[in-house]
This record gives structure tokens, sequence and C-alpha cells, in this order.
């Protein structure tokens, strides 16, 4: 398999790759944009940083294509929708900076406290300006942290070693993980109200764009100092230099913008007490050196294990994850595709219940699973993981997942239900018995059985009557098609019965047009799952 590294990244991180047994790679730093679309022909995975663009175009050009890789924490060159849509893995790499990053960001909030970078500008100019450099202490200062993740949780603790009070807010923020940091967890507004030093390390999406305008900053201490090496745009950069000019904010430290390069004629450059670095987050040798490690390992787990990590597509999945997940991931995707081929053929929703141990795992992956399950036969093998929630979605299929702590039969079960327009659904319900995790269909329809969740099912309902079970093992022998295994389900005897056959093949058109004909059998299905 074929890896194309397009951006220059650690020699080590290609090297890594080259000792990988299967594995070819091409170096192509610095291709045209028409270069790239030829080179990617025929690759099974795309190495970048942040110069080449992976458009929508380089993608459709890529037939092959299973993972785009950036060296990096952002995916803005690489266009996620289309590569989701093609079932493409798209992965960063967010912990190789992370040090780099929280350092940097320090490094700011220092130079926030004690104007060095301007005292040192005045001393190159043959200056010696003490009185016009007084700065002050972060010792007993407080410091708002907005996003304690990964680079936030290193910035707090660089704070409290420097004797500074830790407050973030992060609307995903366990109250135990902020105890543990020694962080106290507080709303955005007491953030803004309380902090001298304020800080921000949050992706930027719709709802964290400008989190930090004119009215958050009308809520801050007069005199607060603001600090962004996250992602531009999260601080309103025209609100940030009002803030500045009338004193609202007393110093600032920016390594990332709203627009970048930043525009030679921009405020920023020109008011006191700002400090600007031009994006160098990662941009040390050992951050550098990291990452390209980190994307390299997390490309070649992909190619030859499926261990995802660090995907911003699909759930990540590292080794002890998917051991753990994969008997689940398993059984759903059958039930999946046994509602699917059982049910009405147009479908409004796809209800998915977890009941059990079940309801304590990260079902992402399995609901996943049971998606694309669901959708095999419909649109072949070019649903994955991936695009499986996105081609449900296309079809007008709305996906409603629920986790229910209500106590039932067994200690982990799923159920799949497909409901069309009129209100006709088909159902099923599984669980994982063994040792060693065996899928098992415990009911359809309502009706309780005991089949594996694998391979060629027969399912017969008919009238409960003499003679019936006979009827179909000597039709199927006359078939040539051998039963592993039945299961049998009634209601009240004189009434309706139910047969899922577990088949070592298929039968043949006519014993399932002779099925069908039987005024006795009012359902008659061959599936495959």
């Amino acid at each position: 398999m074929k890896i194309l590294v397009a951006d220059k990244v650690s020699p080590k991180g290609v090297e890594y790759l080259r000792q990988q047994p299967g594995l070819s790679v091409i170096e192509a730093y610095g291709s045209s944009p028409e270069q790239v679309l030829e080179l990617v022909r025929d690759v099974h995975a795309i190495i970048v940083r942040s110069e080449t663009k992976i458009t929508a175009e380089v993608i459709a050009a890529a037939p092959l294509l299973k993972v785009v890789g950036r060296a990096g924490v952002g995916v803005d060159n690489v266009d996620v929708e289309a590569a989701t849509d093609r079932g493409i893995i798209v992965m960063n790499t967010p912990s190789g900076n992370t040090i780099a990053t929280a350092e940097l960001t320090f490094t700011h909030i220092l130079c926030g406290a004690r104007p060095v970078p301007q005292a040192a500008a005045s001393m190159r100019e043959g200056r010696w300006d003490r009185k016009n450099f007084s700065g002050g202490e972060l010792f007993r200062k407080t410091l708002g942290v907005v996003g304690l993740g990964r680079i936030g949780g290193e910035v707090a603790k660089r704070a409290q070693a420097f004797g500074m009070r830790t407050i973030a807010y992060d609307p995903y923020l366990a109250p135990s993980r902020a105890k543990a940091m020694q962080v106290e967890g507080v709303s955005l507004d007491e953030l803004l109200a309380r902090s001298d030093y304020i800080t921000v390390h949050m992706p930027l999406t719709e709802a964290t764009h400008h989190m930090i305008d004119e009215a958050a900053l009308a809520k801050c201490k007069r005199g607060v100092r603001l600090f962004n090496c996250a992602r531009g745009g999260i601080i309103k950069e025209a609100a940030l230099i009002a803030g500045l000019q009338s004193g609202q904010v007393a110093a600032a430290g920016l390594d990332v913008f709203e627009d970048e390069p930043l525009a030679k004629d921009s405020p920023l450059r020109s008011l006191p007490g700002v400090t600007l670095t031009p994006h160098l987050g990662a941009s040390t040798a050992e951050a550098q050196e990291s990452v390209g490690i980190e994307v390299a390992e997390q490309i070649a787990d992909v190619l030859q294990g499926g261990v995802i990590r660090n995907a911003v597509n699909m759930p990540s999945l590292d080794a002890a994850a998917l051991k753990i997940l994969g008997p689940y991931m398993e059984l759903g995707q059958s039930l999946g595709a046994l509602v699917q081929q059982l049910g009405p053929k147009q479908i409004a929703s796809l209800n998915i219940t977890y009941w059990g141990r079940v309801v304590d795992l990260d079902a992402n992956a399995i609901t996943r699973a049971i998606q694309r399950g669901f959708l095999r036969q419909i649109s072949g093998e070019t649903i994955n993981y991936v695009n499986a929630p996105v081609a449900l979605k296309r079809l007008g299929v709305q996906s409603k997942v629920l986790k229910s702590t209500d106590e039932v039969d067994y200690t982990e079960l799923i159920s799949v239900e497909a409901v069309a327009p009129d209100g006709s659904s088909a159902a099923a319900k599984g669980t994982l018995v063994g040792k060693t995790g065996k899928s098992r269909v415990v009911e359809i329809n309502n009706r309780e059985v005991e089949v594996e969740a694998v391979g060629k099912l027969l399912i017969i309902e008919n009238h409960d009557q003499p003679g019936m079970i006979g009827y179909v093992g000597s039709l199927l022998g006359r078939d040539g098609v051998n039963i592993a295994n039945m299961s049998l389900s009634r209601m009240e005897p004189g009434q309706t019965a139910l047969m899922v056959i577990n088949l070592d093949s298929e039968p043949s058109a006519a014993t399932r047009a002779e099925l069908k004909g039987n005024p006795a059998i009012k359902l008659a299905k061959f599936v495959q799952i």
C-alpha cells in the first residue's frame, strides 16, 4: 500500500513507515496542485502538514484512498466533508504539540505580566528606560483557562507552579477531572468576572467563534490580560483592539489570528502591551519530530490493523478500545443488516436502544456499526464506519439512540428497529454470550428466538399447525440445503409460529417460491447477515 508524504515531516516518521511490511512511501514535498492530482491516483494514504490542500478534487482523484493524516492539530487544509462522504478517515495529531503550545502560551502570559519584548526593543534602540517598563507579578493572580483539554491543562499546571489561582470554563469538564487538576470549574461569566489573566484553548466552531467579544470583555475586570495560542477567531480582534485602546484590556498575547498572515496595517502591530508571534505554537524541534512520528504510527495502524486514533470524522478506536467494542460492533452490524432485510424498503427512522453493561461504553462506534450493517445491501461496499451516518441522513432516515437503565433479562442487550413512514416496522434484539462474546439474536419482531447472528438465515412465519417443521426440513433437504441450527417461537398453540433457521447455503429460487406459495406460510424471508 502506497503512502504519499506530501509535506515535509520528521525523517524519523518517514523512516518508521519505510520499515513497515507491506507499505511503500512516496516523498513529494512542494508538489504543485496538478502534481498532487497525479500522485494520488494509486495511493492508500496521504500525510500533510499545512501546505498541501486535500480538496474534494484530490479526493475524487484517489480511488484507493483510505486515510488522510495531518501532522498537526488543525485540518483546515483537508476537505473533511468530501473525505467523509467517500468513507475516508481524516486524522490529526493533537498531542504531539501539546507541550510546545502550552509553553508558548505561558511565555505570552509572562510577557503580558512583564513587558520583556518592549524592553528588549528599547535596549536595541540604545535606551535605558527602567521606569517605562514596570510590570506585575503572577503570584496570587487568577488565571482563567477557557477550555481545559490537553493544552489548557498543561498551562494550568505551569500557572500553579507560579502560585496563580486557576479557574476554568469547559462545558465538557467533569468535576472530578477539575478537582484532580486542582482547578476550580466555573461558568464562563464567572471566569470573565474573576480572572486577571484569560487564556483560550478551545477549537474554533460556530459556538466558540467570537466567544470573547465586546459583551464578554465588558464583564471582565478593567485591566484584564488576554491570550490566544489556540485558534484565530475565538477572540474577536475588533473587540480586543477597542479594549486595548480604552484600557479595559491591559495586555494581550496572540499567536493566532482571524486572517493569517496578519495584515501589515493591523492596529495590533502598533498597540503597546501586545505581544505577537506568527503562529509558532508547534514550532519546536521536539514537537515537529513528535507529530511526524505520531502521524506515521497512526497511518500504519489504520492500514495494517484497522486501529483508529485521533480521527476527526469518526470515533477513535485504539487497540484496547477495539478489543472491548469489537464484539459489540459485529453484533450491531448483524442486527442492522437483519432489520434492513426484514423491514419495509422505505424507512423514516432507525431506533437503537442499549441496555445493561453496554450503556457504560462509548456506544458511538457501535451505532455506526449498526448503521453500516443497515446500509450494506443498499449502498454496497462503499459504506464504512466513516460515511454510514452521512449516507443514512442522505436517505432521509433519522437515527434515534437511547441508553436505557430499565431492567432486562440479559446483562447487555441491543435493540434495532426500522420504522417506515406509515408506522410499520421490523425489529431485532441481540446480545453477547460466552467468554468469547459470540453474537446472538434473541428476539425478532417481539418473538423470542436464539440464533447465531452470522451467516445465512431463513425466517419463516407460519400458522402453528402440525407438520410445518417437517415440511420445511424436507423441502430444504431436497434442495441440498443443510440446516445448521433452528430456533422456534410461538405464541398460543394454533396461532402464529416463527422459525429462524441457520443454513449452510442459500436456498434456490424455486424453493423460496414454493415456501412463499404455501398458504400456511405468512412470511418466508432469506437474509444474509
